[in-house]
């Protein structure tokens, strides 16, 4: 079908720069289909010069030394963030422009200290560390990353969480204008998701603002996102705004658009089964759709950290 389109392109406009630049675009569109995901770096060939900044002082940490990472340019060409579009290049593609500065956080529910911080307070008075983490994808996909962050713990704290606080709840920008994705209601906007408060002050539980030493790319949830390692991806919220400390069970958007489908918890069990594939098997994103299938660990790997947590729970019925 995409052959046939490209094919009707007449040769008289092949010339114009325009018809160019169009025609080259799908070129990229078709190696990325035609591959899967064997050739992300093409997406983003002619980008070296929109690079994030380095991020200077990171504290390097014995998390995930030893494991096998992605590419850095693989893992800013794949991925899900329906707030540029649909597709795993989408992102990439329209997410360059995104501001991202200046950038305000408000926190508010059931703290004694609500109020606002900014992305500059963040990276000066908190310090950045490197951890390397696995991350799972639903559909059955997964990578190795080097982030740069912090334990969301140390944010939560600043704000004097009460005892009244058992969840904790994080929104993403609303912006239609910068965000393309929002204008199509393929999502009950803006993106919200949900964490029980020992989830959200576990250690490993990271608010992430860079990737490989660099600041967060736009396409990857710039300026801060979420990462929960033993948990799939969608949990994952990015460009946060709002962080509001619940008495009750905030709103998850994958879990309220289809709950058969997405659990509120998220956490990676290969012994339940997403309805339309099996989440007992992945394979590493870079290398390609013929690449060995590897075994899921339970909560991705992470289960002496975190097991205790869903100790006496039916983690069928909690998906």
């Amino acid at each position: 079908m995409l052959i046939k389109k490209a094919a009707r392109i007449a040769s008289s406009e092949i010339t114009d720069e325009k018809h160019w630049k169009q025609r080259r675009q799908f070129l990229k569109s078709f190696a990325l289909v035609a591959g899967g995901v064997l050739s992300p770096s093409i997406l983003l060939a002619d980008e070296a010069e929109k690079l994030p900044a380095a991020m200077p002082h990171i504290k390097h940490t014995d998390y995930g030394k030893g494991l096998k990472t992605t590419a850095y340019k693989d893992i800013r060409a794949y991925n899900n963030f329906y707030e540029f579009g649909t597709r795993k290049e989408d992102p990439a593609r329209y997410a360059q422009d995104f501001i991202t500065r200046p950038w305000t956080i408000k926190v508010s529910g059931e703290c004694e200290a609500a109020g606002e911080i900014g992305m500059e307070d963040i990276l000066s008075q908190i310090t950045q560390q490197e951890r390397i983490y696995r991350f799972r994808c639903v559909e059955g996909w997964a990578m190795v990353v080097h982030w740069n962050g912090f334990s969301l713990s140390e944010l939560l704290k600043r704000f004097k969480p009460t005892s009244k606080a058992k969840y904790v709840a994080f929104e993403t920008l609303y912006d239609p204008k910068q965000m393309p994705g929002q204008k199509r209601r393929v999502l009950d906007w803006p993106y919200r998701e949900g964490l029980r408060i020992d989830e959200a002050m576990h250690p490993l539980t990271m608010m992430v603002t860079g990737i490989y030493g660099r600041l967060l790319p736009n396409q990857n949830g710039a300026p801060l996102r979420l990462i929960i390692p033993w948990k799939y991806g969608f949990k994952s919220i990015k460009s946060i705004v709002s962080i509001q400390f619940t008495e009750t069970q905030p709103v998850a958007t994958w879990n309220q658009q289809v709950a058969k489908e997405y659990g509120f918890y998220a956490n990676v069990n290969p012994q339940v089964d997403h309805p339309r594939w099996s989440q007992a098997y992945h394979r590493n994103i870079g290398e390609g759709i013929f690449s060995r299938k590897q075994k899921t660990e339970m909560f991705n790997g992470y289960a002496d950290e975190v097991a205790h947590l869903y100790s006496g729970m039916d983690l069928k019925k909690y998906f």
